[in-house]
């Protein structure tokens, strides 16, 4: 018996421990020092509703709004829930008949583009769920967007430009332009 009480008395305060008092100290700490990344860095429109995630992409489909890279998870794009790659091998002709029916939903809704697609724009993410695309990619689809909103090509690209960020550290990737960011950027353009 003399053994028992410590063990018990050492479960219960290690379980308080790091099973309480840590898990609310760290999100506590967390939503001081970050609090938009610790709530999710949502991003809210000018009616300070939340539309949508920085973290997350959504499908966009019309014609005035840059579209973003593929997602495959199960249910729906972009759910969050079902998050993963498709699986598919390199070698598995499923994907390679996907990627080539992607390429050509994108040249059709794309005729004025150039005719190399960018590659971000017909693979999925690991995850599914990327909400960036490279520059290269928004670049790809700005004169479908000009055309759409009625906007010269040049101001699109500035667009581009402001919504472009780049890595902490230069040489750890290229790059990116959020979609979901540009979109709004766009929208309120419009609104103006």
């Amino acid at each position: 018996m003399s053994y028992v009480r410590p063990a018990l008395v050492m479960t219960v305060l290690l379980t308080l421990a790091t099973g309480v008092v840590y898990p609310l100290l760290t999100t506590g700490v967390s939503e001081l020092v970050f609090s938009t990344q610790a709530m999710g860095s949502l991003i809210k429109d000018s009616g300070n509703k939340v539309i949508g995630s920085e973290l997350i992409g959504q499908n966009f489909t019309r014609d005035d709004y840059f579209w973003g890279r593929p997602s495959v998870t199960s249910d729906s794009p972009y759910n969050p829930m079902a998050s993963g790659g498709s699986n598919l091998a390199a070698s598995n002709p499923a994907l390679d008949q996907a990627v080539k029916d992607r390429v050509a939903a994108l040249r059709k809704a794309n005729p004025q583009s150039p005719a190399a697609v960018p590659v971000d724009l017909v693979t999925a993410s690991g995850s599914g769920l990327d909400p960036q695309i490279s520059v290269e990619s928004a670049q790809w689809q700005a004169p479908r967007i000009a055309a759409a909103r009625g906007l010269p090509l040049a101001q699109v690209n500035k667009l581009i430009d402001d919504n472009t960020s780049s890595p902490l550290i230069g040489f750890l990737g290229p790059d990116v332009v959020n979609v979901l960011g540009l979109n709004q950027a766009l929208d309120e353009l419009k609104a103006q």
